[in-house]
């Protein structure tokens, strides 16, 4: 009797078919409300990718009043997507123990958009213009565009995410998103506006980057190691199988998502390699290098972001990326 209760219990801890274990519960936090950019999370939760690797995945959307710094801090949340290689750096320089552990996206989304027939068509041909930049933008995004272009802040004009001024004036610039004020103006004013990727013109900022508390990647490698690469996964069926399950979950949680918005959410970060290009084509989605990082904080060190001597290797481990995870998902 007792050799078959020790053989029994050997069976349990191997995971044999039929003897399930205990899911470890993970929170993930994102950076907004539900939305195609969040794809490839919600489709490996609907495929079941996160449980096929322990996890059970909660994700907690976020929203115009989340504060993602200090949910990943405090520990509210166990992972937290962070729109960009800044809130990684600003957690160095505080001297918070929180790290990044995988981008992505190789593109930030963000974009400058002019009106077609102004020869407001390049980076270079806004200097001297008005743009309507947002508040967060102002103390990291802008002065890239300062340092670069040689924008000056008597070209800032208040975004408050109303395009009406914009719609208004010929004039005007606007700091945007990828995937949302292109389309509404197309929709609402019908005509396209003349699109410029910050990625394509220097800024080379991760985007979509998880954090997490240094004291989980110190002491729960294993439960990190398996949220990155189920979400890798999911970022590969979602960009390039049927993205219908994931489109389900995101449309019910945000009931102000319409299939027509996530089509062209995912149909725009096809076309603009936002998800997977540069590194990820040969380290696979999620991928992130020493370079880049220390590139990053050189160019924004220069442009008065952050101060000097602050040490870039200490806002990212590359322990969970690059091994090629989900790579034979995408179509040769």
């Amino acid at each position: 009797m007792l050799k078959h209760l020790m053989v029994l219990a050997w069976l349990v801890m191997a995971g044999v078919p039929g003897y399930a274990q205990p899911l470890t519960k993970v929170t993930f936090g994102t950076d907004w409300l539900a939305e195609a950019e969040h794809g490839g999370f919600y489709e490996a939760l609907a495929m079941g990718l996160y449980k096929q690797r322990g996890l059970d995945v909660t994700i907690k959307m976020g929203g115009p009043q989340t504060n993602g710094n200090a949910a990943i801090a405090t520990g509210q949340v166990d992972f937290m997507l962070s729109s960009g290689s800044f809130a990684a750096l600003s957690m160095v320089e505080q001297s918070i123990p929180v790290i990044a552990v995988a981008a992505f996206f190789q593109k930030d989304p963000q974009v400058m958009i002019t009106h077609p027939g102004m020869g407001l068509d390049t980076m270079a041909q806004l200097k001297g213009h008005p743009i309507m930049i947002s508040a967060g933008a102002r103390s990291g995004l802008w002065l890239f565009l300062k340092a670069k272009f040689g924008y000056t802040d008597d070209q800032i004009r208040p975004y408050n995410f109303s395009m009406a001024p914009f719609l208004l004036d010929k004039n005007l610039v606007m700091e945007g998103f990828l995937s949302s004020e292109p389309f509404q103006i197309e929709k609402q004013a019908g005509f396209k506006p003349v699109v410029n990727l910050l990625a394509d013109n220097g800024f080379d900022n991760y985007s979509d980057v998880i954090l997490t508390q240094t004291k989980t990647v110190q002491n729960r490698p294993e439960i990190v190691r398996a949220f990155v690469e189920a979400s890798a996964e999911g970022w590969y069926h979602y960009m390039y199988g049927d993205p219908a399950p994931g489109n389900a979950l995101i449309r019910a949680a945000n009931k102000d998502m319409t299939q027509e918005i996530i089509d062209n959410g995912i149909k725009v970060m096809r076309e603009h390699g936002i998800v997977d290009s540069g590194d990820s084509l040969t380290l696979g989605i999620g991928a992130m290098s020493e370079a880049r990082w220390a590139h990053f904080l050189d160019t924004m060190t220069q442009a008065g972001v952050y101060p000097k001597g602050l040490d870039a290797r200490r806002a990212y481990t590359l322990e969970f990326v690059n091994k090629g995870v989900g790579m034979a998902l995408r179509p040769k």
